[in-house]
């Protein structure tokens, strides 16, 4: 009877975490749509309000990391239970780096002074921005779900997003060249793509967190990268 008891409470537990992390998940996407709106639209508001966002979502990734560990010291779960709980805290990680990432994006809105604004550009970082968003949805899905195939279709789809970036950051720098008047909004947006880039490897990692809640090991395959060596020695880090 105890140990009926006990089963049920973890599973209280495990809910409440999973609905964090839902919760959690669907701010980080609403910041990487907004962030990115804001930069488009050149909404100073809006990408003030990215920024305060992230607070809450560091506020939500501290109460799971706090919830998980009491649920380890009260339940002491085992094999497949505990990593549960360790995939649970995990994606909390990714998420709060993600809000960081949307964060950054935010703050560069109020920086940008230039009406210099070619439609091509745009277009690039709204389709690199898309596929980057549909890839955190379908791989916070998949966390919920525990739908491993799902999850390692985001896992191999990280080298497209780096194709994307590399092709936007060749097209910045041409027009960086052609006149100097475009170098300030460019690099702005250089930043911006890397950070979307960056996103796309957190989506990734989730993706790598379910196999190992299911699988119960790393995934041992290299990583699907693309070529993104001119781009990561260009762009310095935020």
């Amino acid at each position: 009877m105890a140990s009926e008891h006990t089963a049920k409470a973890f599973d209280s537990d495990l809910q409440e975490l999973t609905r964090l992390v839902a919760e959690m998940g669907g701010l980080a996407e609403r910041m990487i749509t907004e962030s990115v709106d804001a930069l488009i639209r050149r909404d100073v508001a809006l990408g003030k309000h990215v920024v305060v966002s992230d607070i809450e979502i560091d506020n939500l990734q501290r109460t799971i990391e706090e919830r998980a560990v009491l649920t380890i010291a009260r339940r002491q779960p085992m094999a497949v239970d505990l990593r549960e709980i360790v995939g649970a805290m995990r994606v909390a990680t990714d998420l709060e780096r993600i809000g960081d990432l949307a964060k950054n994006m935010g703050k560069r809105v109020a920086a940008l002074e230039s009406d210099f604004q070619p439609l091509k550009l745009i277009r690039g970082l709204e389709h690199m921005t898309d596929l980057v968003q549909s890839q955190v949805k379908s791989v916070l899905d998949a966390y919920a779900a525990h739908d491993l195939p799902a999850a390692m279709t985001v896992w191999k789809g990280d080298e497209e997003v780096d194709a994307i970036c590399t092709s936007l950051f060749r097209e910045l720098l041409t027009y960086m060249m052609e006149d100097p008047r475009n170098i300030s909004f460019c690099i702005h947006l250089m930043f911006c793509a890397k950070n979307i880039e960056r996103i796309g490897d957190h989506a990734t990692n989730i993706a790598e967190t379910v196999f190992y809640m299911i699988e119960g090991q790393q995934i041992l395959d290299k990583r699907p990268k693309g070529d993104m060596t001119t781009f990561a020695t260009t762009v310095p880090g935020n």
